[in-house]
């Protein structure tokens, strides 16, 4: 089956516009043109979207995604590098992880405290209770 941009941009979440900048900065060399320059997606390109997006949502860089699209399309040759960036994704996951875990501490907190002044029906009960 042969999707649009409009289609593919309803069924991923991203924007044509999104979709063309990631086309213009050479993440899709996958796409095909129909004879009047129309891309034309594949049922197959939306693995592709899909991983680019996770990429992007988890932080790396466009420049960075491009290397990779490279180095599949270079072949086997390519595959130690391709695991070591997905290892150093990784990392950079799991940072990103621990930082949101002590957030939603202070979070967590916050809503502890917020809910023992609700019951006291006053702030100064859980101030003066956290001071002892």
């Amino acid at each position: 089956m042969k999707y649009t941009i409009a289609q593919v941009s309803e069924r991923t979440g991203l924007t044509p516009h999104t979709l063309r900048y990631y086309d213009k900065e050479g993440l899709l060399p996958f796409i095909e043109r129909s004879a009047s320059g129309i891309r034309i997606f594949k049922e197959s390109d939306f693995e592709w979207l899909s991983l680019i997006s996770c990429l992007k949502n988890t932080g790396m860089q466009i420049k960075d995604i491009k290397q990779f699209i490279d180095w599949c399309s270079e072949g086997d040759s390519t595959l130690q590098n391709r695991l070591e960036l997905f290892k150093l994704q990784k990392e950079q996951v799991n940072k990103q992880i621990e930082a949101l875990n002590k957030h939603l501490e202070k979070i967590n907190h916050k809503i502890e405290y917020y809910e023992l002044a609700c019951e006291a029906g006053t702030e100064k009960a859980v101030k003066k209770a956290s001071s002892l």
